[in-house]
């Protein structure tokens, strides 16, 4: 992971890496006949790739801690995020095959997914040690998804204590559990986070309450010291004490929204690393998650830091009345 004098300080993340089948629009399915489609595309996806590649994308120097098959996807899986940019140093190779998920993708970007967990079932099963060879040029550590990683789920809180105690700030992306288990796992690591995302649904699912307000404040009280809530079409809200802050979306058309919670994840990270306030922060990754999903595939619509501050100024010139 290489770093200029004008190359903002690099982010360690950990997560899971996913072979991903796109199938677009698929809208009604008939079982026992034949549904015709306009694409069936392959991409790069999972939590932590999708986070490691838009920061990458962005400029942000960033090392992905992860596992992969042995397989042709981890292959493909490997060469796609070292040529983005991702330094792909800390992530193992497992017997077995790779993670893999058939997104099927509504006209309306909404979707569903059939996954198979593959190495990531097993994959790190224990807390992840700070040598100096992963910290080397990093400031910032991001977990993302810890319930994709079944075996790793219980070493999360320490992890993040141990991420603390190395000077790194913190956070994590909580994702949907497929387990139900939420905030039995996840409370203990919010005390060691400083930055916490979630959707709508994971907030209420982690705290029972289905204001996002509320539940931010839970969130918080509970340990978590900056709240992101995202709220899709009408962008995010940030609650660190106090009042919350809504940061309006930018209106584009939705194709695929795979992934966009992770590209947003990823531009509000770059955005800190570059200096930006929360308010900045909020907004360039609202950007970033609009960005994501005019294409079909997780980071097929993704554009550099000046590009997507270009493109921010041009969406803001149209919506002047």
């Amino acid at each position: 992971m290489s770093m200029s004098i004008n190359t903002p300080a690099g982010v360690l993340c950990a997560g899971n890496v996913v072979f991903d089948m796109l199938v677009h629009p698929v809208d009604r399915l008939t079982w026992g006949a034949t549904t015709w489609v306009e694409t069936i595309g392959q991409s790069m996806g999972g939590n932590g790739a999708n986070t490691s590649y838009a920061l990458a994308r962005l400029g942000t120097p960033v090392r992905l801690i992860a596992v992969v098959g042995d397989d042709n996807y981890g292959d493909e899986m490997l060469s796609g995020l070292h040529s983005a940019g991702v330094d792909t140093s800390a992530i193992t190779r497992a017997w077995g095959a790779s993670a893999t998920t058939i997104s099927l993708v509504r006209s309306d970007g909404n979707r569903l997914f059939l996954h198979k967990p593959g190495v990531n079932l097993h994959a790190l099963p224990e807390p992840i040690e700070f040598t100096a060879r992963l910290l080397r040029g990093v400031t910032h550590f991001h977990l993302a998804n810890p319930f994709g990683l079944p075996a790793f789920r219980a070493h999360a809180a320490e992890t993040l204590r141990r991420a603390k105690a190395a000077g790194l700030r913190t956070s994590l992306d909580a994702a949907w559990d497929s387990q139900g288990r939420w905030l039995e796992d996840l409370g203990p690591c919010l005390p060691y986070v400083d930055l916490l995302f979630v959707n709508e649904e994971e907030a209420q699912m982690l705290t029972g309450l289905s204001d996002a307000i509320e539940a931010a404040r839970r969130l918080h009280e509970l340990g978590a010291k900056t709240v992101v809530v995202k709220l899709g079409s009408r962008g995010c809200m940030h609650y660190s004490g106090g009042e919350p802050s809504f940061t309006k979306a930018f209106p584009v058309e939705v194709v695929d929204t795979t992934g966009a919670g992770d590209c947003f994840a990823g531009g509000f990270i770059a955005a800190l690393q570059r200096g930006l306030p929360l308010e900045g922060a909020a907004r360039f990754a609202n950007a970033v998650g609009a960005l994501s999903v005019r294409r079909v595939g997780s980071v097929a619509g993704l554009l550099s830091w000046e590009e997507t501050e270009e493109w921010m100024a041009m969406a803001e010139q149209r919506l002047q009345p």
